[in-house]
């Protein structure tokens, strides 16, 4: 049987954003429910070695932060259910979602967490090297490519930014693009061709990603020129995928302002949406930085401004009385 589940604070998404909205809700009393989604615990649940969360010395496992995390929220009151959000009604409060299963969903206020992937090639070795020489964010691995060879995938802001990025670890950094131009903006353009350390193979496709050593690991790439057929292998000890992310936002086509690139559009430093009460947090809307700690502080910012709401709402029915 379908039942409804009400609170005075809904969460969807339970990666970094959304669970720390839910500590934040649940300490401030309004016994918030999370819905995991597709993935709970976000990104991190497939990340190995986390290096760059403060207040841990050594190298900490993803799914092991993320279980944490998760455990904080239960004891501080949050209800967790496991589902997947098929429809969505903004247009009065309490908010209304159906889940896959037929329950539904009313929450007070809303918290939008559901996150982004990265986009993959989707090329031979791919998925079996990730995490050992495979990676979609410099600035989460390039630590571990100091003074090692590494080349960048894409021809975009984000491939740019990554390979620019890169040059803080390695001085030899290699840009692979497709096209023989860059789409990425003008003044990134001239800090890359202005950077002694990074080259760029133009014309030029990934075809394979190739795995070696004991224990296996990223050892090059076998390329192709997308001009003359000609093939070519290139030894690298780390590949960055930098073809862009894709928010979780599909579902909500329609219902919320998206910006370019599908991100849920928010108020300039704030989690806010145009509609009162409901929120976006994490790298639903943050298409910048897309870091677990930017997107904990964002889930932060979404509790405090959902119980601000909800104080408002109450002060002004107070006084309407």
């Amino acid at each position: 049987m379908a039942e409804t589940h009400r609170t005075k604070m809904l969460i969807l998404g339970s990666g970094p954003a959304g669970l720390s909205a839910a500590i934040y809700g649940a300490r401030a009393g309004m016994e918030p429910i999370v819905v995991q989604g597709l993935q709970p615990g976000g990104q991190l649940t497939i990340t190995t070695d986390v290096e760059n969360y403060p207040g841990f010395r050594d190298v900490i496992q993803g799914p092991w932060l993320m279980e944490e995390m998760q455990l904080q929220a239960e004891k501080v009151g949050t209800r967790f259910i496991f589902d997947t959000i098929v429809d969505v009604d903004f247009s009065k409060r309490p908010f209304r979602m159906t889940g896959d299963g037929g329950d539904i969903y009313e929450g007070d206020t809303l918290v939008i967490a559901t996150g982004a992937q990265a986009k993959w090639l989707g090329l031979p070795g791919e998925e079996e090297l990730s995490g050992k020489g495979v990676s979609a964010c410099a600035t989460c691995d390039g630590f571990f490519y100091r003074g090692k060879k590494v080349a960048v995938i894409g021809g975009g802001n984000t491939a740019v930014e990554e390979a620019l990025y890169m040059t803080n670890h390695s001085d030899d950094v290699t840009l692979i693009h497709r096209r023989d131009s860059l789409r990425a903006e003008k003044i990134l353009q001239d800090r890359l061709f202005a950077n002694p350390k990074i080259s760029v193979l133009w014309n030029t496709n990934v075809e394979r990603f190739v795995g070696g050593g004991d224990p296996v690991g990223l050892v090059g790439l076998d390329l192709v020129d997308t001009q003359t057929g000609e093939k070519s292998h290139m030894s690298v000890d780390g590949a960055f995928v930098a073809i862009g992310h894709a928010p979780a936002t599909e579902i909500f086509k329609g219902h919320l302002d998206l910006i370019d690139g599908g991100y849920i559009e928010v108020e300039p430093g704030t989690p806010k949406t145009k509609i009162p009460g409901l929120f976006a947090c994490g790298d639903v809307m943050d298409h910048v930085y897309r870091q677990a700690v930017t997107a904990a502080g964002t889930g932060c910012m979404a509790a405090l401004d959902a119980e601000r709401f909800l104080a408002e709402q109450e002060f002004e029915l107070m006084a309407a009385e």
